[in-house]
């Protein structure tokens, strides 16, 4: 009869649908590793479906432009690290808070930070791309920031203790730009046990 969805019509499309998440999620991944690997100008939808093992026609099925690509892939991975920041400490970490601030600056290491540097280099010259960009760092700075403040117990409302939860952020941006051309891991360790008695000593105040 027109119309009846059978159960086996169901079945057929569940597959149907996990294969477009994975096929989704490999190009996300593949766009994210281009990016860091060659940059903006080397790294074109077809350089990122052939990496996924996909067509470009799947790749624009899932993503129309290359903007609508590289954003999601920025912003699925930047979620994805926040989700396994806070896996580190499910019960926060009020107690270690030098394992918290390490942890922050390992985020501004590594492919995703590469990756998303490429992107904010491409915007500030793509009109197109540029208040893509804006928007994503924005949200992904409010939710990096709202995980700092909980796995660290900082309280807002006692004065400094937003900026320096700021202020940390910004240094572990910081590291992470100095890392691109050498890894001072020494240096970096100092820095962060530097900044541990510094939050220890912010986050005190008023007890």
């Amino acid at each position: 009869m027109g119309g009846v969805t059978t159960i086996g019509d169901r079945a057929d499309r569940v597959p149907k649908q996990d294969r477009s998440r994975a096929t989704r999620q490999r190009l996300l991944e593949a766009a994210v590793a281009c990016l860091a690997e060659h940059g903006w100008a080397g790294s074109t939808v077809t350089v990122v479906a052939e990496r996924a093992g996909v067509s470009r026609g799947a790749a624009q099925h899932h993503f129309p432009t290359r903007e609508d690509l590289f954003t999601a892939a920025v912003e699925y991975v930047a979620e994805e690290r926040s989700t396994a920041l806070r896996a580190l400490f499910p019960q926060g970490a009020q107690d270690d808070r030098r394992a918290v601030i390490s942890a922050l600056v390992d985020l501004y290491t590594g492919p995703l930070f590469r990756a998303a540097l490429h992107l904010w280099v491409a915007a500030s010259n793509e009109e197109q791309l540029r208040p893509r960009v804006t928007e994503l760092e924005a949200r992904v700075g409010r939710e990096t920031h709202r995980i700092a403040v909980d796995l660290l117990g900082a309280d807002e409302s006692k004065p400094g203790v937003r900026e320096t939860v700021q202020g940390l952020l910004d240094m572990a941006r910081g590291l992470g730009l100095a890392n691109l051309l050498t890894d001072d891991k020494a240096r970096r360790d100092r820095v962060v046990t530097q900044w541990t008695a510094l939050l220890n000593e912010t986050l005190l105040q008023g007890l």
